[in-house]
């Protein structure tokens, strides 16, 4: 008789692992794509349909309407919930935030992780000190000085509470990625008469590339999707709403059909999300990036 085979204990990890590998998978693709795929059904759905019935996970095909998105996007002056106003809104707060965010980021997180000076390993620290005072505590002193400055009611004073906000936490990001950067190659940019902007400009923007989007879509994501600060400098001047105010908007309006609601939710969302698989590679090479110090 021939022993029986046992299983080490390397081997049986590696099994026990590479199952539970695919039920987290599998977890994980279940509590968030189907909450939004829900949203989505919802969304081209009439409202007698959805009464008739709520849980159904599929829409038939003489259900079927995109009047919803209609009504979401069309202006208020036509009846509709103004959303495409509001997606302008947003885009231009959120594409200035990013870009004056990575203008001052970038050579301070370059000073961080390149220049000597006293106190440059605490600087990161104090950085993310700013995060320890929540955003409640600092609303109402930045309105006050907003409103005495004139910029309380427009998308520019918004703008530079969101520039003050992500700027810390984008130092810190693109900190950790230009320390991988090997001094080498400045040094060989030196060589050949680059000055220390040229270096900068030439040479590390380039290869901080897959950090500059990480860093750049977090900015968007928190500038899209920001309300507190919105809704108090921009309550005043629905003109100038962004559309997570809209989105408020529609969930307090009683006489809003939830499928109209659901279909500004992902109006809301989708920018969002084409913007990451159209970044997916860069993004993961940015997030990951200075994790391997070896």
């Amino acid at each position: 008789m021939t022993p029986k085979a046992t299983l080490t204990r390397a081997q049986f990890e590696e099994k026990f692992f590479g199952v539970l590998r695919w039920f987290v998978i599998a977890f994980l693709v279940v509590i968030t794509v189907l909450p939004f795929y829900y949203m989505l059904m919802l969304s081209v759905k009439p409202i007698d349909a959805l009464l008739l019935d709520p849980g159904s996970l599929w829409v038939p095909a003489k259900d079927f309407t995109l009047s919803t998105y209609h009504d979401v996007l069309k202006s208020t002056d036509d009846g509709g919930q103004g959303f495409l106003k509001f997606l302008l809104n947003s885009a231009l707060v959120s594409l200035a935030t990013v870009v004056l965010t990575l203008l001052a980021a970038v050579p301070g997180a370059y000073a961080v992780s390149r220049l000597k000076f006293f106190g440059h390993r605490q600087v990161s620290a104090l950085f993310l000190a700013v995060y320890l005072f929540p955003s409640t505590l600092l609303a109402v002193p930045l309105f006050v000085v907003f409103a005495k400055m004139g910029l309380s009611s427009s998308l520019i004073g918004l703008a530079i509470v969101y520039v003050a906000q992500t700027v810390p936490v984008s130092i810190y990001m693109l900190k950790n990625y230009l320390v991988t950067i090997p001094y080498s190659i400045e040094e060989a940019a030196a060589l050949d008469g680059c000055s220390r902007l040229q270096t900068v400009r030439k040479v590390i923007l380039p290869l901080a590339l897959p950090s500059l989007m990480a860093t750049g879509l977090y900015v968007f994501m928190i500038a899209w999707n920001e309300f507190l600060f919105a809704l108090l400098f921009l309550a005043a001047a629905p003109d100038q709403w962004t559309v997570s105010l809209g989105l408020a908007q529609l969930s307090n309006g009683i006489e809003v059909p939830k499928t109209v609601l659901m279909a500004g939710s992902v109006v809301l969302t989708i920018p969002v999300v084409l913007l990451f698989f159209a970044a997916e590679r860069l993004l993961t090479e940015g997030l990951t990036s200075g994790a391997d110090k070896s």
